[in-house]
């Protein structure tokens, strides 16, 4: 009998014989967190795309961490808050993770034009029969006054004494002022706003941004960039909806009156207005 340890004291030692390690990489991606508390609210994809206006497509990549359909890391943030507020997770972290997993940035990126989601072709532009109504009118009125005053003077001329008539002069037409143009309703001022309409007035005050703006029937009144200093004004006899790409960049007036609503730098915002005292969608 021997003494001293055990042949098996001897064998070397394995992984299994370790603690695990536990790497602080290995938190569950921005797309799992997502849908791990999409699932825990009891929430579907369109139930999701429906309260917060964030299109199925989109909603379903990036629950895959699929970001390349959001526009750029601007869109991407502003995706990120918008979901993680509606299933009830706190965003500020899941976007410095998404900085941290794709680099972060000191300045927002140049504006993009809207994701290939929400672009909409124009409508072509129809004629502007206001305009044309307004000078048809200028000109009828100009004609009758300036018949009005050809036949007063024929009248007011009394012959005095038989002999030849003076040859006639033809009167110089009185001198009409150029009808000023017809103001273009989107530009129009807010100070008078209409009550049987929504108005809603945009101004890009600290940055530029890229809005889309439709009517109630669906028809796009303006989708485009609006560069600092650059206002848009916009009218429908219903409702308004609106996306802003950089809203922390915009001053809203709606039906005349300015909102306090402070949205931050590249956040995406999703508005609707009706008439009345403002009250966002």
């Amino acid at each position: 009998m021997s003494i001293g340890n055990s042949p098996e004291d001897d064998r070397p030692s394995t992984d299994d014989d370790q603690p695990p390690v536990v790497r602080e990489d290995d938190r569950p991606s921005i797309g799992c967190s997502l849908q791990q508390a999409r699932a825990d609210a009891g929430l579907t994809i369109d139930a999701v795309s429906t309260s917060t206006r964030v299109r199925v497509p989109i909603v379903q990549a990036i629950e895959q961490d699929d970001f390349s359909r959001c526009g750029g890391d601007v869109y991407a943030r502003g995706h990120i808050r918008t979901l993680a507020r509606a299933v009830g997770l706190d965003p500020a972290p899941l976007v410095a993770q998404y900085d941290a997993e794709h680099g972060a940035r000191t300045a927002p990126s140049p504006v993009a034009p809207l994701f290939e989601a929400e672009r909409i072709r124009p409508e072509p532009r129809r004629p502007n029969w206001t305009a044309a109504m307004v000078a048809a009118i200028v000109a009828v009125i100009g004609f009758a006054g300036f018949t009005l005053f050809n036949s007063g003077e024929g009248q007011s001329g009394k012959q005095v004494a038989e002999g030849p008539a003076p040859a006639k002069t033809s009167p110089k037409p009185a001198p009409t002022k150029p009808a000023p143009p017809a103001p273009d309703p989107s530009e129009s001022a807010i100070a008078a706003v209409p009550q049987d309409k929504v108005t809603v007035k945009l101004t890009a005050v600290d940055d530029k941004s890229w809005i889309s703006a439709k009517s109630a029937n669906g028809k796009l009144l303006f989708d485009g960039l609006l560069l600092q200093g650059e206002s848009k004004t916009f009218q429908d006899d219903e409702r308004l909806d609106l996306i802003l790409g950089n809203a922390g960049a915009i001053e809203l007036f709606v039906n005349g009156k300015k909102l306090e609503d402070k949205f931050e730098p590249g956040q995406v915002e999703r508005l609707s207005y009706s008439k009345g005292d403002p009250q966002a969608g």
